[in-house]
């Protein structure tokens, strides 16, 4: 029998009777090959013309273990494979094995999932160590270990019943320390082996048991043991439980650097002289964000980086990436990837959100590559962000503090293209996290009143700004906890920074998280009800800064369906304000935030579920209105 070595995929892949093993070393004077399957004796690679080296192996198995030892005109020792789908923990990380393993033995069930349009998406983030894990008596441990994959199916039915279809993992790849904001890894393709639990581990039977039950609830036949017995495969059914129940999963990846090397790692991979990281193999000597930039003009560091993307498409189903600063990958040099990148995603999956963070001229990363863009869909804003902090800033100096809504109805309007070209966030994992020096802000019911996180101020300004958020143009990303008004910075080390935890426990003891988190819930039920709120369509109408009043109209081009939100940021109730309106007879009054202080709020100001728009034109509308505007509120009226 003879296998093509010299072919195969990267990697160590599975073949008939054994598999073949693949690197990248054009300068090493050789490569060799170790595992559990000879004993650890080295066996030497062969070297094509093109400085791959590569080799069939028989009698290799799944989970067999294995290194590369490489001799260099520098130094001589082993290394990790770049492509390694998995690690293990004996012995640890970084001094850790690879795994031969074949992803595409776990059983999915997710046959028949479909990612959502793209301006049907509604995006929650979250950090996996950080967001939630419990032992089997619902003890809190995210201070003593980080968070699992297995521990978000925990919060799966929460993040259902909230109503988002995207959850994004911030990066998940493996990085060298237990605690990890994680765009730091070296070890692309595999995932991090400290949000997995080993079966061995006294609470493996609870999450089997969990991710079993809503199995169970979809009419689904069990998991087995061996289904869930390593980081791939807990991932895979994390990802597979979450298109079961209608959420998509979108990964943030960094390609525009790497850092915390170790020895063994994909650093000096062939083992050049060092002193100079141009000499690397994948990296330059330009430094960012405290790593190395990749050396994008290398077609080989291009392809890894593409097909890194690619292997999650296909090994674990992800519906789509977040980019991390895209605008450093240009800085240097990367545009020509970047436009293969997206081309080659596209073509794999015309479905998935390929989605930039670019601070340079947004319109043109999301441009074609063939009208000189870098070709993504999305495009992660600042405007609206800034805009309505800048607003409750405003409003937080008082009821006699000069408010500018002009900026914020411009923010409103997308600057270019389609509305889900834009992804809206009021926080993120950069800006509220703790130890973040430079550009740190406080949750926005933080700065809706300073003094009292909890107070009316805090809760009514803080529904104002998230129901702009929600009702504007664009995708909305939700960051972990803004949607029950958590008002603490996070970390991703809540080991060391204590206080930083999500307090889960708010929504049963504390009254204004259970509320804020049901104004928010009940929120997106009205964004995915009505079309209008998810189209391109927007007139910002009405701004009126001394009064605190701002108005939109949103509707479905060609089918109407007509929506006008109304915002006041006064500290008083309107009782009669005359307002335009786009047609005139009967509009519902569908949404109320008053109603959510103190659910259900005793003292709600309104319109009692209707008006009438039967008076003149006003503000550039054929009929106005007389409405009820609550103090610190906002409205949406439908047809």
């Amino acid at each position: 029998m003879t296998v093509d070595a010299f072919n195969a995929p990267m990697g160590a892949n599975l073949a008939e009777w054994g598999a073949t093993f693949r690197v990248w070393a054009p300068t090493a004077k050789t490569v060799k090959v170790a595992g559990n399957f000879n004993n650890w004796m080295p066996q030497p690679l062969d070297r094509a013309e093109t400085g791959f080296w590569s080799l069939y192996v028989p009698g290799v198995k799944e989970l067999d273990q294995y290194k590369y030892y490489v001799e260099g005109i520098g130094t001589t020792g082993w290394k990790r494979d770049p492509y390694a789908r998995s690690l293990t923990r004996d012995p640890p990380y970084p001094n850790c094995n690879c795994s031969v393993t074949q992803p595409r033995s776990f059983p999915w069930h997710d046959a028949g999932y479909r990612t959502p349009d793209f301006s049907d998406l509604i995006i929650y983030q979250l950090h996996v160590g950080a967001f939630w894990s419990a032992d089997s008596q619902g003890v809190d441990r995210r201070k003593d270990r980080p968070g699992r994959f297995l521990d978000v199916l925990f919060k799966l039915d929460y993040l259902v019943d909230l109503g988002i279809n995207a959850v994004q993992f911030l990066p998940i790849q493996e990085f060298r320390a237990p605690r990890s904001l994680g765009y730091m890894g070296t070890d692309c393709f595999s995932p991090e082996m400290d949000y997995s639990v080993a079966p061995a581990d006294p609470e493996f039977p609870d999450y089997l048991a969990q991710a079993n039950a809503l199995l169970a609830s979809r009419g689904l036949p069990p998991f087995r043991q061996t289904d869930l017995d390593c980081q791939t495969k807990q991932l895979m059914a994390v990802i597979d439980l979450l298109h079961l129940y209608g959420i998509a999963v979108i990964l943030d990846v960094v390609f525009n650097h790497a850092g915390d090397f170790d020895d063994q790692c994909l650093f000096f991979l062939d083992r050049q002289q060092s002193g100079d990281n141009n000499r690397s193999l994948y990296f330059t000597s330009q430094d960012f964000s405290g790593g190395l930039v990749f050396a994008y003009w290398k077609m080989e560091v291009r392809q890894f980086l593409i097909d890194n993307a690619g292997f999650f498409f296909d090994e674990y189903h992800v519906d789509g990436y977040r980019f991390d600063e895209v605008t450093a990958i240009d800085r240097f040099g990367g545009w020509d990837f970047l436009e293969d990148l997206t081309d080659t995603l596209r073509y794999r999956k015309p479905s998935a959100p390929l989605i930039a963070e670019y601070w340079a001229d947004q319109s043109v990363v999301v441009q074609p590559h063939n009208a000189g863009g870098a070709g993504f869909d999305s495009v992660i804003s600042s405007g609206l962000r800034l805009a309505v902090r800048g607003v409750i800033e405003d409003v937080a100096r008082g009821a006699d503090a000069r408010v500018n809504l002009d900026e914020l109805a411009r923010a409103l309007c997308p600057p270019f293209g389609a509305a889900w070209r834009l992804v809206q966030q009021l926080e993120n994992q950069d800006i509220v996290r703790i130890d973040n020096r430079s550009d740190r802000v406080p949750r926005i019911s933080a700065i809706s009143d300073a003094a009292n996180a909890r107070s009316w101020y805090a809760r009514s300004r803080s529904r104002a700004a998230n129901g702009l958020f929600l009702t504007a143009p664009g995708i909305p990303s939700f960051f972990m906890g803004q949607e029950f008004l958590e008002d603490k910075y996070w970390s991703d080390n809540p080991g060391y920074f204590d206080s930083t935890l999500i307090w889960w426990d708010g929504l049963t003891t504390d009254r204004t998280m259970q509320d804020f988190c049901r104004f928010t819930r009940d929120l997106i039920g009205v964004r995915r009800r009505f079309r209008a709120l998810r189209s391109d369509s927007i007139n910002v109408f009405h701004v009126h800064n001394d009064n605190r009043v701002l108005a939109f109209h949103r509707w479905l081009e060609g089918a109407g369906e007509d929506v006008v939100v109304v915002v006041s940021l006064r500290e008083q109730t309107w009782f009669s304000y005359e307002l335009g309106f786009p047609a005139g007879g009967g509009w519902r009054e569908v949404f109320n935030s008053d109603a959510y202080d103190n659910w259900v709020n005793p003292q709600v100001a309104g319109n009692a579920g209707s008006i009438v728009a039967s008076g003149p034109p006003r503000h550039g509308m054929p009929f106005s209105a007389n409405i009820v505007i609550p103090a610190n509120a906002i409205l949406v009226f439908a047809r």
